[in-house]
């Protein structure tokens, strides 16, 4: 194992390169903090660079026979490297993949716009818990690789594919295959009355404070709501999109 005690370390500037995401659009790597990320990450296909230990952390017996390089830094310079007000003592460095999605029938969720990490992230777990087959990220939409994005998904984002694509590209080619396509909309029907319901759908959802833009909206085949019961206006985004992915998911279940 290296140990690394100088934050002159170029290595160790390279790392840190990582918290913003300019380093990490131009390294193609991301940082995941905390045991069961790195583990999620080494059950999945997905490349490890390194893994980086907190100098007290104790080292995982079944980590040490896998090949990838260790490094064991002082609590100073791990703190530096850590993304979290209490570190949990070890991090990794992934490569981030290059996901391609082949459309077919199937689920997907598309965001158009959304700023919120933690949003994001909860919105790809939620995609993951209701067996969708793809996340697909509009122009506008917050990094997938942020760190809040990260540890909201709780690597949710190893076990789904997760991709940027234009979203008027990625609707053209689901309606060619005949799988209809929804946006979240106040003009929407309520969902309950929605008749048309299939297993197989695509879910657009929005920006936090403006939702799913109008010419995105018009080419959706339908619009839908959540209705309300109370006074409130609208729900968070992300509970929002757990309630409509669970709803669309059950109604196709019971085709």
């Amino acid at each position: 194992m290296k140990k690394i005690e100088s934050m002159q370390n170029q290595t160790y500037k390279e790392w840190k390169k990582l918290h913003k995401r300019k380093g990490r659009d131009k390294a193609h790597k991301y940082l995941i903090e905390g045991p069961h990320l790195v583990q999620e990450a080494l059950q999945s296909s997905h490349e490890i660079e390194a893994i980086i230990y907190d100098v007290s952390y104790g080292k995982s017996e079944e980590w040490k026979s896998l090949g990838i390089d260790e490094y064991r830094l002082t609590h100073e310079l791990f703190d530096q490297i850590a993304q979290t007000e209490t570190s949990q003592g070890v991090i990794a460095v992934c490569k981030m993949f290059n996901e391609k999605v082949d459309l077919k029938k199937g689920r997907y969720l598309l965001v158009d716009r959304v700023q919120d990490p933690g949003n994001l992230g909860t919105m790809i777990r939620t995609a993951d818990a209701c067996g969708l087959d793809a996340v697909i990220l509009g122009k506008g939409t917050v990094d997938q690789f942020n760190d809040k994005t990260l540890r909201s998904a709780q690597g949710s984002h190893f076990h789904l594919p997760v991709i940027s694509n234009d979203l008027v590209q990625t609707i053209n080619h689901l309606q060619e295959l005949k799988v209809p396509v929804y946006a979240t909309s106040l003009d929407g029907v309520n969902l309950q009355a929605q008749a048309t319901m299939e297993s197989s759908f695509a879910v657009i959802v929005g920006n936090e404070g403006n939702g799913v833009t109008d010419d995105i909206q018009q080419q959706a085949d339908f619009k839908v709501k959540i209705p309300m019961f109370g006074q409130a206006e609208s729900l968070n985004v992300a509970v929002a999109t757990g309630i409509i992915l669970y709803w669309f998911r059950m109604k196709g279940l019971a085709k």
